[in-house]
C-alpha cells in the first residue's frame, strides 16, 4: 500500500448510495451504539472516578447521567435526589433533560419515564443527543459545523492518502484506512502507513484502535469485527468515535497553528532585518562608488595629444556602457527594496525603517544627481577638449606644412641674392638676371601672404595654449627674421641690376619673347598629348561621331601650330646669331623659361606620332558602334512585331472565352487551333532571344528603336501560353459538366449570356453583388431579408469555398448544374432499397452482387465496408446505413 502523499488528491472512490432508513433498527447497529456510547461516556466519567457497565441500567436513577453532564459541560447541575423510589429517579432524569434543553437542544419523544424504565432506544437517543451537543456541535471547519464540519475535517486530513475517500460516517470507514490516515496525518511516528493494505480491514482497524487507546487516550469504542461484520456500520457510533479523534488532535493543531504564527512573524522580522542589512550595504557600496567616481569625473587635467584625449573619451564611454549601468540597476533595486521594506513594516504594524545617516533614498538621489552633474560636465569638457585638440592639431599641421613650404622656397634665396654674377655677366645675362629678379620679386610678394598666415597661425596656437608653442614661436621668429633679410637683399640686388639693364637689352628682349611664346605653345602641346592619349567610352554612334569631328578639328590646327613652333625656334636662332656675331659671353641659359628648343621639338614629334594612333582608335570604335546600332535595329524590328502580336493574341483569347459562337466543342477546336498557331510562333521568340544574347554580349544597355525589352517579351509569352492552356481547360471542364449533368447547349448559352452580361469589367469573374443579380435574372428568389441573405451566403459557400470574393464561370456552371440536375432523392433511395430488400429490413452483400451489375455492386460494397457489422445480421446494412454509405449523413 502506498504511503501518505501530501500531493495526492482525494478522488479515489465514488460516494456510496444512501442506505435504507429502515436499517436504523438493525440490531447490529444497536450493539455498535451500545459499545461506542458506553465507551464515550466512560471516557468522561473516569474523570469523576466512576464508570458505567450497562448503558440502559446505569443511567436509570439519573445520578450518573447528571454527573456525566457536569463533567462534559464543566457546570454544576441542581442537587440530585438520593432516594430509591421511582419518583426520585424521574426527578433526577428530568433535571438532566432540562439541563440538556437549556443548551438549546430539542428532545423529541424522549421522556424521563422511558429512561427510568430502561428503554434502550430512548436511552441511546438521549446519549446521542448529548454527544451531538457537547462533542460534535462545536466542531467548525471552513464555515461548516457539526456533522458537516466533522466530515469536511476528515476529508481535508485524509485527502493526500491513497485509497482513502471519506464521503460519510459509515462504509467509508469500514476498511480502517480512514482511522489510520487520521492518526498518521497528526502522529506519523505511531503508524507505518506504507505497510497497510486495503484488503485487510481487521488489521487496519485494530491497529488504529489500539494506537488511539495507547497513545492518544481515546478509549476503544468499537471492535473491528463489529465494523467489518456489518454491511453498513452505525453512523452515530462512527461519528462519536471520529469526534474523539477530532478533539484529541484539535489541541495539537491549535498549538501547531500558534507555533506557525510565531514562526511566520519571526520569519517576517528576519526577512525585514535582512532587507535592512541589504539596503545598508547596497547604499554604502553605491555611495562609495559615487564618492570614488565623482573626483575622476571632475578631473579636468588636459592632455597634449589627441590620442590621449581619445583614450579618455573611450574610458568615459566604457564607464557609461559598462560601469554605470550596473550601478543604475543597483540604485533602482535599492529604491525597490526600500519601498518593499517600508510596505512590509507598515503591514506588520512595525515602525518605518530609518536608514543610517546619509544613506536615505534622498541622500542617494542627491549623490546620484551630483554624479550625473559631474558626468555631464566631464562629457562637455571632453568634447570641448577634443574639439580644441582637433583645432590645435589642424593648426599645428597647417603651420608645419606652410612653414616647410616656405622654408623650402627660401632655401638658397639669401645666397642667390648675395651673388655678384652681374659684374662679369654679358648683356644677355644681365637682362636675364634683371627679369629673373623681377620675377623673384613678384614671387616674393606672393609669399608675403604665406608669411602672414604662418604668423597668424602661430599666434592662434599660442592663444589656444598649444603644448609645443615654444618650438612654434622659435620657428616663426626665424621665418620672420629671414623674411626681413630677404626683403633687404632683394632691394639691394635690384639697384645693382638696374644699372646694367640697358647693356644687354636686345638679348634680353629676345629671351623674353621666346619665353612668352614658348610657354603657351608648350602648354598646348602637353594638352594635345593628353587629349590624344585619353581613353574614351561611348555607347552610341552619335557619341563616336562627335569624337571624330573634334579630332578632325584638332588636326586642322596642326599647320598653324607648326608655324608657331618654327617662329619660336627662329627667336632662339636669332639669339644664337647675335651671340656669334658680337661674341657675347653666354654663360647661362634663357632666364625666363626652362623650355628648350629640344624639348619643344621632342614634344612636337610625339604629337605627330599620336595623331595617326588616335585616327585608328576612332575608326575601330566607329565600326563597333555601327555593329551595335545594327543589333539594336534588328532586335527592335522583331520586338516591335512580337510584342503587339502577343497582346493581340491575348485579347483574341479573351474574346473567345466570353463569346458564345457555336458549341463548346467548336470553341474548344478554335482554341486548340489558336494554341497550335501560338506554339508555331516559338521559333521567332527563340530568334529574338538569340539577338538579345548578342546585345548583352556587346554590352548594349539601351535601345531607342523599341519600347519592348526581352523581359517584357518573355513575361508576355509565358502569360499567353498560360492563358490559352487555362482557357482550353475551362472549356473542357464546361464540356465535362454539361455532359455529366445533362445540360443542353441552349442552357449553356443562357448561362454564358447571363454571366457575360453581369461581368461588366470583362474580368471573367463576378463579384458577390454581380453574382446575386445574375441568379435573380435566372429566376432565383433571393430576398433582401435575413432568410434571403442566409440563402445567398449558403450559395456563396458553394461557389466560393475559399472566400476569395469572386465567382468564376466554372464555379457558376457547377452550381447551376447541381441545382438543375435530375439526381436521386432520399425517397427514391428508400423505394430502391425496399425493392431489393423485399420483406427484410436489410440487404446482404450477396444480394447486392446478385441484383446489381458487377462493377456497381463492388463499388457499393466498398462504400458499405465501414458500416458492416452494425446490425444483427453480419455483412448486411439496414436502410439508414445503406443511405449513409451511398450519400452521406448530410443528405438524410
Amino acid at each position: 500500500m502506498d504511503h501518505y502523499d501530501p500531493q495526492q488528491t482525494n478522488d479515489y472512490m465514488q460516494p456510496e448510495e444512501d442506505w435504507d432508513r429502515d436499517l436504523l433498527l438493525d440490531p447490529a447497529w444497536e450493539k455498535q451504539q451500545r459499545k461506542t456510547f458506553t465507551a464515550w461516556c466512560n471516557s468522561h466519567l473516569r474523570k469523576a472516578g466512576t464508570q458505567i457497565e450497562n448503558i440502559e441500567e446505569d443511567f436509570r436513577d439519573g445520578l450518573k447521567l447528571m454527573l456525566l453532564l457536569e463533567v462534559i459541560s464543566g457546570e454544576r447541575l441542581a442537587k440530585p435526589e438520593r432516594g430509591k423510589m421511582r419518583v426520585h429517579k424521574i426527578s433526577n432524569v428530568n433535571k438532566a433533560l432540562d439541563f440538556i434543553a437549556s443548551k438549546g437542544v430539542k428532545l423529541v419523544s424522549i421522556g424521563a419515564e422511558e429512561i427510568v424504565d430502561g428503554n434502550v432506544k430512548m436511552t441511546l437517543g438521549m446519549i446521542w443527543t448529548i454527544i451531538l451537543r457537547f462533542a460534535i456541535q462545536d466542531i467548525s471547519v471552513e464555515e461548516t459545523s457539526a456533522k458537516e464540519g466533522l466530515l469536511l475535517w476528515c476529508q481535508r486530513k485524509t485527502a493526500p492518502y491513497k485509497n482513502v475517500n471519506i464521503q460519510n460516517f459509515h462504509i467509508s470507514w469500514k476498511d480502517g484506512l480512514g482511522f489510520c490516515a487520521l492518526i498518521h496525518r497528526h502522529r506519523p511516528e505511531l503508524i507505518d502507513y506504507g505497510k497497510l493494505r486495503k484488503d485487510d480491514p481487521l488489521t487496519n482497524l485494530n491497529t488504529a484502535f489500539d494506537v488511539a487507546e495507547k497513545y492518544l487516550d481515546i478509549p476503544k469504542m468499537l471492535d473491528a469485527e463489529d465494523i467489518v461484520g456489518t454491511a453498513r456500520p452505525d453512523e452515530k457510533a462512527i461519528m462519536t468515535y471520529v469526534s474523539s479523534f477530532y478533539h484529541a488532535f484539535s489541541g495539537a493543531q491549535k498549538a501547531e497553528t500558534a507555533a506557525n504564527r510565531i514562526c511566520k512573524v519571526l520569519a517576517v522580522n528576519q526577512e525585514n532585518e535582512q532587507l535592512m542589512e541589504d539596503y545598508e550595504k547596497l547604499a554604502s557600496d553605491l555611495l562609495e562608488w559615487i564618492r570614488r567616481t565623482i573626483p575622476w569625473l571632475e578631473n579636468r587635467a588636459p592632455e597634449n595629444t589627441m590620442q590621449a584625449m581619445q583614450q579618455k573619451l573611450e574610458d568615459f564611454r566604457d564607464y557609461r556602457r559598462l560601469h554605470k549601468p550596473p550601478k543604475v540597476q543597483e540604485k533602482c533595486q535599492l529604491e525597490i527594496n526600500f519601498n518593499t521594506l517600508q510596505t512590509k513594516l507598515r503591514l506588520s504594524n512595525r515602525p518605518a525603517f530609518m536608514p543610517s545617516e546619509g544613506k536615505m533614498v534622498s541622500d542617494i538621489n542627491n549623490a546620484w544627481g551630483g554624479l550625473e552633474q559631474a558626468e555631464k560636465g566631464y562629457e562637455e569638457w571632453l568634447l570641448n577638449e577634443i574639439r580644441r585638440l582637433e583645432r590645435l592639431d589642424h593648426l599645428a599641421e597647417k603651420f608645419r606644412q606652410k612653414a616647410s613650404i616656405h622654408e623650402s622656397w627660401t632655401d638658397g634665396k639669401e645666397a642667390m641674392l648675395q651673388q655678384k654674377d652681374y659684374e662679369t655677366a654679358t648683356l644677355s645675362e644681365i637682362k636675364a638676371l634683371l627679369k629673373k629678379h623681377e620675377a623673384f620679386e613678384s614671387d616674393l610678394a606672393a609669399h608675403q601672404d604665406r608669411v602672414e598666415q604662418i604668423a597668424a597661425i602661430a599666434q592662434e596656437l599660442n592663444e589656444l595654449d598649444y603644448y609645443d608653442s615654444p618650438s612654434v614661436n622659435a620657428r616663426c621668429q626665424k621665418i620672420c627674421d629671414q623674411w626681413d633679410n630677404l626683403g633687404a637683399l632683394t632691394q639691394k640686388r635690384r639697384e645693382a641690376l638696374e644699372r646694367t639693364e640697358k647693356l644687354l637689352e636686345t638679348i634680353d628682349q629676345l629671351y623674353l619673347e621666346y619665353a612668352k611664346r614658348a610657354a603657351p605653345f608648350n602648354n598646348w602641346m602637353e594638352g594635345a598629348m593628353e587629349d590624344l592619349q585619353d581613353t574614351f567610352i561611348v555607347h552610341t554612334i552619335e557619341e563616336i561621331q562627335g569624337l571624330t569631328t573634334a579630332h578632325e578639328q584638332f588636326k586642322a590646327t596642326l599647320p598653324d601650330a607648326d608655324k608657331e613652333r618654327q617662329a619660336i625656334l627662329g627667336i632662339h636662332n636669332e639669339v644664337s646669331k647675335i651671340v656669334q656675331t658680337y661674341h657675347v659671353n653666354m654663360a647661362g641659359t634663357n632666364p625666363y623659361t626652362t623650355i628648350t628648343p629640344q624639348e619643344i621639338n621632342g614634344k612636337w614629334e610625339h604629337v605627330r606620332q599620336l595623331v595617326p594612333r588616335r585616327d585608328q582608335a576612332l575608326m575601330e570604335e566607329h565600326a563597333r558602334q555601327q555593329q551595335n546600332e545594327r543589333l539594336r535595329k534588328q532586335f527592335g524590328a522583331q520586338a516591335n512585331v512580337i510584342g503587339p502580336w502577343i497582346q493581340t493574341k491575348m485579347e483574341e483569347i479573351g474574346r473567345i472565352s466570353i463569346e458564345m459562337h457555336g458549341t463548346l466543342e467548336d470553341q474548344l477546336n478554335h482554341l486548340r487551333q489558336y494554341e497550335k498557331s501560338i506554339v508555331n510562333y516559338k521559333p521567332k521568340i527563340d530568334q529574338l532571344e538569340g539577338d538579345h544574347q548578342q546585345i548583352q554580349e556587346a554590352l548594349i544597355f539601351d535601345n531607342k528603336h523599341t519600347n519592348y525589352t526581352m523581359e517584357h517579351i518573355r513575361v508576355g509569352w509565358e502569360q499567353l501560353l498560360t492563358t490559352i492552356a487555362r482557357t482550353i481547360n475551362e472549356v473542357e471542364n464546361q464540356i465535362l459538366t454539361r455532359d455529366a449533368k445533362g445540360i443542353s447547349q441552349e442552357q449553356m448559352n443562357e448561362f454564358r449570356a447571363s454571366f457575360n452580361h453581369f461581368d461588366r469589367d470583362h474580368s471573367g469573374t463576378l463579384g458577390p453583388e454581380e453574382f446575386k443579380a445574375c441568379l435573380i435574372s435566372l429566376g432565383y428568389d433571393i430576398g433582401n431579408d435575413a432568410q434571403g441573405e442566409a440563402e445567398f451566403a449558403r450559395i456563396m459557400s458553394i461557389v466560393d469555398p475559399n472566400r476569395l470574393g469572386v465567382v468564376t464561370f466554372q464555379a457558376f456552371i457547377d452550381f447551376m448544374s447541381r441545382e438543375t440536375a435530375d439526381t436521386d432523392t432520399a425517397d427514391q433511395v428508400m423505394a430502391s432499397f425496399k425493392i431489393l430488400a423485399g420483406d427484410k429490413n436489410y440487404i446482404t452483400v450477396d444480394e447486392l452482387r446478385r441484383e446489381l451489375p458487377p462493377d456497381q455492386a463492388e463499388y457499393c460494397i466498398a462504400r458499405m465496408a465501414p458500416y458492416n457489422g452494425r446490425d444483427a445480421v453480419p455483412g448486411a446494412l439496414d436502410y439508414m446505413s445503406f443511405s449513409t454509405a451511398l450519400y452521406g449523413e448530410s443528405d438524410l
